[in-house]
């Protein structure tokens, strides 16, 4: 019989491999049942579509991929979004949003800024350093930092882009080596400033270029479309903005209340990006803002980038899509419409990055031209960049 001594040892052991174990794959399998893939009819794919999809320069205004535990350089079969799989999509830009903030319980119709935070969880199960688990800024930068790496480690593969010169080598290197990534940093909210206007210039030197307002709580800048004042632009909010344009950062109002939007429109020297969303009158959510408000961003030159989850578009299949794609188009002109999956956002959607021909399918079956294909697939946002990146 073995003595105490040794049966301490081997339940120290196995609680020692049971707290390894679950910091090991307990991220991972969190990762898998939260960002899904569902069941869904997808079209068959014609040769134009092969062949017009092989010539798109696409791009996608917002994936919450890094605040996930996974390593982008290996193609994985959960989640949506991986290097190898935008190689596969023939992706050519992608933004990568980082995640600071999220409520428990959350919803679309209201909720409180006391609520349990989901971010603060998801740090300390998957490990992100010490700093991170009470400073919502120092969880942008470390998110971003993964990106970072990525651009230094694989130059071949991967190339940060922070300027309209860095865009403009991107596009001379892409040319020869097409399967070339051009990665780009935005913050889902600016809850990552921790209230002070300093940490815009902290993320702005770490590489972000484009900056959402809100996310689901109401914050120091104003109320969320999901939070539960309604209210507009602060006086905190309007000193963020006109620091973030004059650094040029792009403003995203993609969770932003509607008042905020209408503050946000009235003061803005830049156009606005609305990097993941749907059109209220192709789906009436919670968590869409009026056509009205939709129409006067794009008359204001700005750019709508449309999701696949349920939220944005109701019936999350291709075909749904698409058509709220083309319900954009009718509504405010194909140069103002592009993509914004919220891959990665905690969303189920029909298809994930690698199989992005089945929208390009889609939107043929709808009557799309392939020019306004082109617009919509990533040439939209090729064009806002070059115009809105800093020099």
């Amino acid at each position: 019989m073995p003595s105490k001594k040794a049966i301490y040892k081997i339940i120290a052991l196995i609680v020692i491999l049971a707290v390894v174990g679950f910091f090991v794959f307990f991220p991972a399998q969190l990762d898998k049942q939260t960002n899904r893939l569902h069941d869904s009819t997808l079209p068959v794919i014609s040769e134009q579509a092969r062949t017009l999809h092989s010539q798109l320069f696409i791009g996608d205004w917002h994936s919450d991929t890094l605040m996930w535990k996974r390593d982008l350089m290996d193609k994985h079969d959960y989640g949506h979004v991986d290097i190898p799989r935008l190689q596969q999509g023939n992706v050519a830009l992608q933004m990568f949003t980082t995640v600071t903030k999220s409520p428990d319980g959350i919803n679309y119709e209201a909720n409180s800024t006391d609520a349990s935070d989901n971010i603060t969880k998801l740090a300390l199960v998957s490990l992100w350093p010490t700093n991170t688990w009470g400073s919502l800024a120092e969880r942008a930068l470390f998110q971003a930092s993964k990106a970072l790496e990525l651009a230094d480690e694989f130059p071949e593969q991967v190339s940060l882009i922070t300027s309209k010169s860095e865009l403009s080598q991107f596009l001379k290197q892409r040319e020869a080596n097409p399967k070339l990534l051009g990665m780009l940093l935005g913050t889902e909210g600016s809850h990552a400033l921790d209230g002070e206007l300093s940490n815009i210039q902290s993320l702005f030197d770490s590489g972000f270029r484009m900056m959402s307002l809100q996310h689901f709580f109401d914050n120091k800048l104003g109320g969320s479309l999901h939070g539960e004042s309604g209210e507009g632009l602060t006086e905190f909010g309007k000193e963020a903005l006109q620091k973030m344009q004059s650094l040029g950062i792009m403003v995203d109002v993609s969770h932003s209340s509607e008042q905020v939007v209408k503050d946000v429109l009235a003061i803005s020297n830049q156009p606005l990006l609305v990097s993941h969303t749907g059109f209220y009158g192709h789906c009436p959510s919670a968590r869409n803002i009026p056509d009205d408000l939709m129409q006067q961003i794009a008359a204001n030159k700005g750019l709508i980038a449309v999701g696949y989850w349920d939220g944005a578009v109701c019936e999350p299949n291709v075909t749904e899509i698409a058509k709220a794609i083309k319900y954009g188009i009718e509504l405010v002109g194909s140069e103002h419409i592009a993509l914004g999956s919220d891959y990665d956002g905690a969303t189920s959607v029909p298809f994930d990055t690698s199989q992005l021909i089945y929208l390009t399918q889609a939107l043929l079956d709808l009557g799309l031209s392939e020019q306004q294909i082109k617009q919509v697939m990533g040439g939209n946002m090729l064009q806002y960049l070059q115009l809105h990146l800093p020099d």
